[in-house]
C-alpha cells in the first residue's frame, strides 16, 4: 500500500475557498454595470488625449520636425486600445440584462463573470496607458545625412587648382564656385577631392551634400535628392507639389550652414525653385558645381569662374606611367620613349591617358606601342577603348549643341591637322561659302553669327583661344570629330582627311567618290592628274603641298564645290582652264601660290563670293573684265601680290598704273564688303580715294612704290572707317606723313579730330627720309607698330607736333601707345627717342630693337609684374641701354637678335 498517496482536506476549507470564488465572481458581476461607466469615461480621455497628442505631432511636423519614435510606439498601442474596448463595449448591456434571470451556475453566469474580468482589466491598462501619454516632447529637428567620403582614384596635377579652389571657399565673398572643363578633364575628381576635405575637416558647415544632376534633369528629381539627404523623403512628402517640397526644403536647410555639390551641370539649375537658399555673405553656405559649358557658370551666377585644364607633359607622364606600369615600361629598353609619344597623343586629357595606358599595360614589345602611335596619329577610334570609354562620354557634349548648324560647324575644324591654329575669320569665311551660315547674305553680318558660334564653342570647352585671333582644337576633340564625320554620318555627308602624312600622291581616286568635304593639307603631293567623280563635294583643302600640275580634267565632275583651297603651294605657277567648269565655287583661295596669271574662263565662276590673291608674288596679269565679271563678290585681297610685275608691261591687264585698272573694276562690284588691297601710285590712290563704298569696306592698305610722292597727306585716309592694317613701304622721296601739310592748317576739335579707331598694326619700311610717324597719336588702338630701314628717323613721335597738335585741339593728345603689344624698331641709325614723356605701356609684352645705335633709352612706363616683356636686339646695345629702374631691365627678358640687312 506503499504506493498510495492519502490527501486529506476537511470540509470547512473546501467550503471555504468555494465561498471566495463564488464572492469574487459575484463581485465582477455587481461592478460591472459601475466598471462600463468608467470604462466610456476612460476611453473617451483616451481619445482625447490621442487627438491632442496627434495636433501636436502635426503642428511639429508641418515645422519639419521628426516625431519621437516613442510617440508614435503610445499613439499605435492608444489606436490598438481605443478599438478594443470600443469592442467590449459593445456587449456590456446585453450581459447585464442576462444576469437578472440566471442561476450562478449557469452557462450566462459564466460568461457575465469572464466579461467583468475583462472590463476591469481593461479599465486597468486603460488608465496605466493615459499616464504613459504624457510627453513634454513629441518631436525633433529632422537627422542630418552624414559627410559621406566618397570613393575615388588616385589624381595626378589637380594639386594646383584644389587649392584655388580650397582658397576660394575660404573667402566670405564667394559663395557660389563653378568648375568647367573639357569632358574626361577631371572636373569629376576634383569636386570629390574637394567634398573628401570637407568631410575631414567640416570647418564649422552643418551638412555637406552631393548630387550627380545629369543632362535630364528635373527639379522634382533633384528636390527627391536632397530630401534624401536631410530626411524629408517618405511616401506623404513624396506626394506634395514641387512649391511644397520646396518650401519643406528651405525650411530645413535655411537653418543650417551648408555645402551643397552639384556635378555634371548641362544647364541653369533654378536654386529657388528647388528650394535651396541662395548662399550668401550672411548665411555662409556654399555651391561647387562643374560643368562642360563656361556660359553654366554665368547663368548660375558663379562669383569664381575656375577651368580645369588639361595636364602638362610631366603630369601626363606621370598619369600614364602610373597606369601602363613600370613592368611593362621595363620590359624593352625602347618602350619608354615609345610610351611618351603614345602619352603625348592624349593631348593632355586624363580620360585618354588612363583609357590608352590601361589597354598598353601588357604590350611589352616594341612593334605594339608602334603600332599605337600610327592608330593614334591616324584613326585613333580604332584603337581599343577609346569609342566606349572616350568618345562616348565626350559625344554629349557635341550631341548637347543647340543646333545642327553649330554640329556641322564643329565637324568642319577636324579638316586641320593636330595642333593646327586656325584663324577665326578664314573659317568663318569658309562656313558661309559652304553654306552653313545661312542667317545673313552678307559676309560681313554673317561674321557675327560665326564668331558667336566660336564663341559657344569655347564656352563649352570644345575649342582652345590660341591668341585673339586664332583657335585650335584639342587633339582628343578632334579625334572624336573625325569619328563622327568619318564614320557616324551618312555616307553622302563623310569627311575624309589625311593631313600631314607626307603623301607624295593623291589618294585613290575610288575613295573620293561619296566625300562631303576633304582636307589633303600639308603633305607633299606635286601632281594631280587624276578625274575624280565627286557629285557631293562641296570642301576641298589642297593647301600647303608641293603642288605643281593640276590636269585639265581634275575639276570635271565637282559640281557642287563650293570651297577650294589651293594656298601655300609656291611652285603651282597655273591653273587649269577647266577650273571653270566650278560653276558652284563660292570661295578661292590662292594666296601664296607661284600663280602667274588668272586665267580668263575664270569669267564662268559667277557666284564666287570670295577671291583671295594675298601673297601671290608673281601674278603679272588679271584680264580686264575679269574681276566685274565676279558681279557678287564680297570678299577681295590681295596684299602682296604682284610685287615682281613692272608696271605696263603687259596689254589689257588691270594691274598697270599702280593698280588702277583694277580700283576702277572693284568699283563697279556692288557688294564688296571686304578688301585688301596694295596701290602702288599717287594716281591709283586718288582713283581709290574717289570711291566712298571702297574706302567704307578697306580693311588692310599697302601704299607702295610712292618715289615722286614727298608728303603723305593722312588726313586723305580717315575716311576708312574699317581700316585695320596699313603698310608703307618703299616710298624713296616721302618726307612727312601727317595731317595735312601742317597740323595748324586745319582747325580740329575734340569732335572733329582725325581718329583710326579701327587701324590696329602699322608696318613702315624702307621710307629713306621718313623722321616720324607722329600722326599715330590719332590711332588710339595701335596693337602693333613696326618701323624698319627708314635712315632719316629721329623719333618716332615728335615733341614739337605733339605740342602743336595739343595747341590747337585744345586738350591733351591721347596715349598712343595704351593698347600697343609690339614694337619693333630696326636699321634706324638715327633714331634717338621713341617719345620725349615715359608713357604708360599696360600692355606692351614684346620690343625688338636692332640696328639703332643711337637709341639709348627706352622711355617706358610699364609695371613689370603684370607686363612679360621680351625685348630683342645685339648684346652691345642692351648693355648699354639706360634704364630709370634698373630692377625694370632685370624683368625683362632679353633674347640676342642677328637680324640680317635691310
Amino acid at each position: 500500500m506503499g504506493n498510495l498517496c492519502s490527501i486529506s482536506l476537511s470540509t470547512e476549507d473546501t467550503v471555504s475557498r468555494c465561498w471566495d470564488c463564488i464572492a469574487r465572481q459575484a463581485s465582477f458581476m455587481c461592478e460591472l454595470e459601475e466598471n462600463h461607466k468608467a470604462l466610456s469615461l476612460s476611453l473617451e480621455e483616451l481619445r482625447a488625449q490621442r487627438d491632442d497628442l496627434n495636433r501636436r505631432v502635426d503642428c511639429a511636423e508641418l515645422q519639419l520636425l521628426k516625431r519621437l519614435s516613442q510617440v508614435q510606439v503610445w499613439l499605435s498601442r492608444a489606436e490598438t486600445m481605443i478599438t478594443e474596448v470600443e469592442e467590449l463595449i459593445k456587449g456590456i448591456p446585453q450581459e447585464t440584462q442576462k444576469l437578472c434571470h440566471v442561476c450562478c451556475f449557469s452557462k450566462t453566469f459564466k460568461s457575465s463573470y469572464k466579461l467583468g474580468q475583462q472590463v476591469a482589466r481593461k479599465l486597468e491598462e486603460i488608465d496605466d496607458l493615459k499616464k504613459k501619454g504624457v510627453f513634454d516632447k513629441v518631436a525633433e529637428d529632422q537627422p542630418v545625412a552624414p559627410m559621406d567620403v566618397r570613393p575615388i582614384e588616385s589624381t595626378v596635377g589637380l594639386g594646383s587648382t584644389l587649392l584655388e579652389v580650397w582658397s576660394s571657399l575660404q573667402e566670405k565673398d564667394v559663395g557660389v564656385i563653378g568648375l568647367y572643363g573639357l569632358g574626361g578633364v577631371g572636373k569629376t575628381s576634383l569636386l570629390t577631392q574637394i567634398n573628401n576635405k570637407f568631410c575631414s575637416m567640416p570647418i564649422g558647415y552643418d551638412i555637406v551634400i552631393w548630387l550627380v544632376v545629369s543632362k535630364d534633369h528635373t527639379v522634382g528629381k533633384i528636390q527627391e535628392k536632397i530630401a534624401e539627404k536631410i530626411g524629408l523623403s517618405n511616401d506623404a512628402w513624396k506626394m506634395k507639389s514641387c512649391d511644397g517640397k520646396a518650401r519643406d526644403i528651405f525650411t530645413v536647410l535655411n537653418k543650417k550652414k551648408f555645402v551643397l555639390f552639384l556635378d555634371d551641370l548641362w544647364e541653369r539649375v533654378d536654386l529657388i525653385k528647388v528650394g535651396i537658399p541662395l548662399p550668401s555673405l550672411e548665411n555662409g553656405s556654399k555651391l561647387v558645381f562643374s560643368t562642360r559649358h563656361l556660359e553654366v557658370c554665368g547663368k548660375m551666377e558663379a562669383q569664381k569662374k575656375i577651368k580645369v585644364e588639361c595636364l602638362g607633359a610631366d603630369e601626363s607622364w606621370k598619369l600614364f606611367q602610373d597606369k601602363v606600369g613600370e613592368e611593362t615600361l621595363d620590359s624593352h629598353p625602347d618602350i619608354r620613349e615609345l610610351a611618351k609619344m603614345v602619352a603625348a597623343e592624349c593631348g593632355g586629357l586624363p580620360l585618354a591617358l588612363i583609357t590608352i595606358g590601361r589597354a598598353m599595360a601588357c604590350k611589352r614589345i616594341p612593334e605594339a606601342w608602334e603600332y599605337a602611335i600610327e592608330v593614334l596619329k591616324q584613326s585613333a577610334h580604332r584603337f581599343a577603348g577609346m569609342e566606349e570609354e572616350v568618345y562616348s562620354p565626350l559625344i554629349f557634349s557635341y550631341d548637347s549643341l543647340p543646333s545642327d548648324t553649330m554640329r556641322s560647324c564643329l565637324l568642319y575644324f577636324s579638316l586641320y591637322p593636330e595642333d593646327h591654329v586656325i584663324n577665326k575669320r578664314n573659317l568663318i569665311e569658309y562656313w558661309f561659302c559652304e553654306g552653313l551660315l545661312d542667317e545673313f547674305d552678307s559676309i560681313r553680318k554673317a561674321l557675327l553669327q560665326g564668331y558667336n558660334i566660336i564663341d559657344s564653342l569655347l564656352n563649352a570647352c570644345l575649342l582652345e583661344q590660341a591668341g585673339e585671333d586664332y583657335v585650335r582644337m584639342h587633339d582628343v576633340i578632334r579625334d572624336m570629330c573625325l569619328w563622327i564625320a568619318c564614320e557616324r554620318e551618312a555616307i553622302e555627308k563623310r569627311f575624309f582627311v589625311q593631313v600631314g602624312l607626307q603623301l607624295g600622291e593623291a589618294p585613290d581616286v575610288g575613295k573620293w567618290e561619296g566625300v562631303r568635304r576633304m582636307s589633303l593639307m600639308r603633305n607633299q603631293i606635286a601632281n594631280l592628274w587624276s578625274t575624280p567623280t565627286c557629285p557631293y563635294l562641296r570642301t576641298l583643302f589642297l593647301n600647303k603641298n608641293n603642288l605643281k600640275v593640276i590636269s585639265e580634267g581634275f575639276f570635271k565632275f565637282m559640281p557642287n564645290l563650293r570651297v577650294l583651297n589651293l594656298s601655300d603651294n609656291t611652285d603651282l605657277k597655273e591653273l587649269p582652264e577647266r577650273i571653270s567648269e566650278l560653276v558652284s565655287l563660292e570661295y578661292l583661295n590662292l594666296s601664296g601660290t607661284g600663280i602667274k596669271e588668272l586665267p580668263v574662263k575664270l569669267k564662268s565662276l559667277t557666284k564666287c563670293k570670295c577671291l583671295d590673291l594675298s601673297s601671290t608674288e608673281n601674278l603679272k596679269r588679271i584680264p580686264q573684265q575679269l574681276i566685274t565679271s565676279f558681279s557678287i563678290l564680297q570678299v577681295y585681297r590681295m596684299v602682296g601680290s604682284g610685287v615682281y610685275y613692272q608696271d605696263g608691261t603687259m596689254e589689257g591687264n588691270v594691274l598697270n598704273g599702280g593698280n588702277a585698272g583694277l580700283i576702277q573694276e572693284l568699283k563697279c562690284l556692288q557688294h564688296l564688303n571686304m578688301l585688301s588691297i596694295e596701290i602702288k601710285s599717287a594716281f591709283a590712290l586718288e582713283t581709290f580715294l574717289s570711291s566712298h563704298s571702297l574706302q567704307g569696306c578697306a580693311e588692310e592698305l599697302v601704299l607702295r612704290n610712292f618715289t615722286e610722292s614727298k608728303v603723305l597727306d593722312v588726313l586723305s585716309l580717315a575716311n576708312m572707317e574699317r581700316l585695320e592694317f596699313l603698310h608703307v613701304a618703299n616710298c624713296d622721296n616721302m618726307e612727312e606723313m601727317k595731317i595735312t601739310t601742317n597740323f595748324g592748317e586745319i582747325r580740329m576739335t575734340q569732335t572733329n579730330t582725325p581718329s583710326f579707331n579701327a587701324l590696329g598694326r602699322v608696318f613702315i619700311e624702307r621710307c629713306r627720309r621718313l623722321r616720324d610717324v607722329t600722326w599715330l597719336i590719332f590711332a588710339p588702338n595701335l596693337t602693333m607698330l613696326s618701323v624698319h630701314c627708314c635712315p632719316k628717323m629721329e623719333e618716332i613721335m615728335s615733341e614739337r607736333k605733339l605740342n602743336e597738335a595739343e595747341n590747337v585741339v585744345g586738350i591733351p593728345h591721347p596715349n598712343p601707345f595704351a593698347e600697343l603689344k609690339e614694337l619693333h624698331l630696326r636699321h634706324l641709325p638715327q633714331l634717338r627717342s621713341i617719345c620725349s614723356d615715359a608713357l604708360p605701356f599696360p600692355c606692351l609684352t614684346d620690343i625688338s630693337v636692332f640696328k639703332c645705335s643711337k637709341l639709348k633709352k627706352l622711355p617706358l612706363s610699364f609695371d613689370p609684374e603684370r607686363n612679360k616683356i621680351s625685348i630683342q636686339g645685339t648684346l652691345s646695345w642692351w648693355e648699354e641701354l639706360e634704364w630709370e629702374d634698373e630692377t625694370a631691365r632685370n624683368k625683362c627678358l632679353f633674347v640676342e637678335s642677328r637680324l640680317g640687312q635691310c
